[in-house]
C-alpha cells in the first residue's frame, strides 16, 4: 500500500533547512567540530537537491567559526584544509559511483561544491581558475578588489581599474587605456569637471542627462540605457540623474591625453571636496581673473564640501537640463548632432538565436569612435551558453561583467615562457630585458597556459589579440558583458569552431598534415557543431547526452 505525501507548508520547510545548519550545531556545542561536520552534511544530502550547496556550505561556514574559535583552523587532521579541492572533488566522485541511481545529480553535487572551493580559493590547490603559470595571479583578470575607488559620497561612487602595465608586462600594449564604473543615485548630480583623457561610457543602467559646458553654447544630451557617448578630453561636463528610484551606472574608457596610463578629474567649480583647482592659484591671480575681490571669492570656493556627487532636492533636479541646445524642454531634446548618443540596442544584432545575441558597432554608426580606432559590443549569452572558441587579429578586448556569472578560458603562450606566470610585478629594463631574450630563445617550441577565472558582476577580463578565448555562463541567468575593443581598424574575427569556424575551410591534405592521420574524421568532427557564434556550453551539452563519467569529469577539470 502506497503511502499518500505528507504536504508541508513550503514556508515551514524553508525555514527548517535554513535552520538546519545551526540546529545540528547547537545540539552539540560540546561535541567535536569534525564530528559535527560530518552530522551536519548527512542532513543536508537528504534536503532537496536544490538546496544541497546552500546547506553544505553553511555547515562549512560554521565549522570555519568553531576552529577559529578554539584556533586550530588548518591544523594536522583539519579536512577542510587538509585536502585541496580536487582531492575532494574526485573522493567525492567516487562516492558518487556508489549511487548509481543518483550518480549524476550526485556528481553535479560534487562540482558546484569544487567550483564554490575554487571561488573561495579554499584548500593549497594551484587553481586555473584565478591563476597562471606556477600559482601566480591571473593578469588577465580583475576582480573587484582590482577597482580603485576615487569618489563615494551619498549621491554615488566612481571606481577605476588599475592601470593594465601595473597589473602586468603583458598588458603593455593597451597600457594608455583605462576602465571605470560610475554609479549616480536617484536625484543626484555630478559637479561639472572635465579630465585629461578622452572618455567613452556605455549607459548599463538607469537614464540622465548629460550637459557639456562650450564656450559660447552649452550641448544637453540625455542617455539611456544601451547608449554610448563620448566626452572629448578638456571638455567640462555634468551628469544629472533625475529618477527617482532607479540608480544610473555607466561604464567608461579612458584616454589619457597628458600621462599615459594616468587621468585626473579637473574640478572648477567646487570648494573643499570636491576641490576646486582655483584654490591652488594665487588670491591675487584669482581676484584679477574673476576681477572680484578676495574675500568673496573665498568664501565662493570654501563652502562645498559634500564631493563630487552630490543629492539634490527634486526642484533642483528637475530645472537642471531642462532645455537642450536646440530649445525643445527635456526629455524631448537630444543635443546637437555633434554629441548625439548612439544606442547599441537600437541596431540590429550581428547574431542573434536562442543562445543569445551580439550587438557590435563602430566609427561606421558613431562616428565618434574612429579618432579613438574603438568598437564597443554587447555580448547576452544564455545561461548554460558559450561563446563558439575564437580570436580577433588586431583587437585586445576588454570585457566588463554587466550582469549574470560564468567564466572565460583562454590560451596564453607568454605565461608558459615567464617564470613568474605574468603577474602584476613591475621589473627593472634590464631584467626584463633579459626575460624577453630568454622568451626568444624559446620561441622555437610553443606551448600554452590555460588561463581561466569565474565571472560575476563588476569584473573585467582582457583578450590580447591572437589569443583564443571562450566566454562560458553558468547558471540559470544570462551572462551580459559590455566589450571595449582597442585597435579596431582592420580587425578580423576569427571564429574556430561551428558554421562559420575557418578550420572547415582547410583542403583534405592540410588536414592530413597538422593532425597526422586521414582528413576524414577530422573533416566530420569540424562539420559536427552545427551552431556559429553562441553554442551549447559544457554543461547543457553533458545534460542532453546524460552526463559523463567521473573521469572525464576530472580530467575536464584538471585542463587536460
Amino acid at each position: 500500500m502506497v503511502k499518500a505525501p505528507i504536504l508541508v507548508p513550503s514556508l515551514f520547510v524553508l525555514s527548517l533547512f535554513l535552520l538546519l545548519p545551526t540546529t545540528v550545531f547547537s545540539h552539540h556545542e560540546r561535541e567535536d567540530p569534525q564530528r559535527q561536520l560530518q552530522q551536519c552534511m548527512q542532513q543536508c544530502q537528504e534536503s532537496e537537491h536544490s538546496q544541497q550547496p546552500q546547506c553544505e556550505r553553511r555547515c562549512v561556514e560554521r565549522y570555519r567559526e568553531q576552529k577559529k574559535e578554539q584556533g586550530s583552523l588548518g591544523g594536522e587532521g583539519d579536512p577542510i584544509s587538509e585536502k585541496d579541492p580536487q582531492q575532494q572533488y574526485q573522493e567525492c566522485l567516487g562516492d558518487c559511483r556508489q549511487r548509481r541511481q543518483e550518480q549524476r545529480q550526485c556528481e553535479r553535487r560534487c562540482k558546484e561544491r569544487y567550483e564554490e572551493q575554487e571561488s573561495r580559493g579554499g584548500g593549497n590547490l594551484r587553481r586555473d581558475t584565478e591563476q597562471g603559470e606556477q600559482g601566480s595571479e591571473n593578469p588577465y583578470f580583475f576582480d573587484e578588489q582590482k577597482f580603485n575607488e576615487r569618489v563615494r559620497t551619498e549621491g554615488g561612487f566612481v571606481k577605476t581599474a588599475e592601470r593594465f602595465n601595473k597589473r602586468s608586462e603583458l598588458l603593455r600594449g593597451i597600457e594608455n587605456y583605462r576602465i571605470g564604473l560610475m554609479e549616480v543615485n536617484p536625484n543626484s548630480f555630478v559637479v561639472p569637471n572635465h579630465w585629461d583623457a578622452d572618455a567613452v561610457f556605455f549607459v548599463a543602467r538607469g537614464r540622465g542627462t548629460v550637459s557639456l559646458l562650450r564656450e559660447d553654447d552649452r550641448e544637453t544630451v540625455d542617455i539611456r540605457r544601451g547608449d554610448i557617448l563620448r566626452i572629448p578630453a578638456g571638455t567640462t561636463f555634468s551628469i544629472v540623474n533625475k529618477e527617482n528610484n532607479e540608480k544610473l551606472r555607466i561604464i567608461k574608457l579612458f584616454y589619457p591625453v597628458a600621462i599615459p596610463g594616468r587621468y585626473k578629474a579637473y574640478f572648477g567649480p567646487g570648494g573643499r571636496d570636491p576641490e576646486s583647482f582655483f584654490r591652488s592659484f594665487s588670491p591675487g591671480i584669482v581676484a584679477a581673473a574673476f576681477s572680484t575681490p578676495w574675500d568673496t571669492l573665498k568664501d565662493l570656493f570654501d563652502r562645498q564640501d559634500k564631493g563630487a556627487i552630490i543629492k539634490a532636492s527634486q526642484r533642483q533636479i528637475q530645472q537642471i537640463g531642462r532645455h537642450s541646445s536646440e530649445g525643445a524642454p527635456w526629455p524631448f531634446g537630444r543635443g546637437s548632432k555633434q554629441q548625439e548618443a548612439f544606442n547599441l540596442f537600437n541596431k540590429r544584432p550581428t547574431h542573434s538565436s536562442n543562445r543569445g545575441q551580439l550587438y557590435e558597432t563602430d566609427s561606421h554608426d558613431y562616428e565618434q569612435l574612429r579618432e579613438l580606432d574603438i568598437k564597443v559590443s554587447y555580448a547576452n549569452i544564455t545561461g548554460g551558453s558559450m561563446s563558439a572558441p575564437f580570436y580577433n587579429s588586431k583587437v585586445t578586448k576588454l570585457s566588463f561583467v554587466v550582469s549574470g556569472n560564468g567564466y572565460f578560458e583562454m590560451a596564453c603562450p607568454h605565461l608558459s615562457t615567464q617564470s613568474g606566470g605574468g603577474g602584476g610585478r613591475q621589473q627593472p629594463e634590464t631584467e626584463q630585458g633579459q626575460q624577453e631574450e630568454g622568451q626568444e630563445e624559446q620561441e622555437g617550441r610553443v606551448s600554452y597556459q590555460k588561463v581561466r577565472s569565474r565571472l560575476s558582476p563588476n569584473t573585467m577580463f582582457v583578450a590580447p589579440a591572437g589569443h583564443p578565448v571562450v566566454i562560458v555562463s553558468s547558471g540559470r541567468d544570462n551572462l551580459e558583458l559590455i566589450c571595449f575593443e582597442v585597435n579596431a581598424k582592420g580587425n578580423q574575427r576569427y571564429y574556430l569552431t561551428g558554421k562559420n569556424g575557418i578550420y572547415n575551410q582547410m583542403e583534405d591534405e592540410e588536414i592530413e598534415l597538422a593532425f597526422n592521420q586521414p582528413a576524414r574524421e577530422p573533416r566530420q568532427i569540424f562539420k559536427r557543431q552545427e551552431d556559429s557564434i553562441l553554442v551549447k556550453g559544457p554543461e547543457e551539452r553533458e545534460d542532453e547526452e546524460g552526463g559523463r563519467g567521473p573521469l572525464e569529469s576530472i580530467l575536464d577539470f584538471t585542463g587536460f
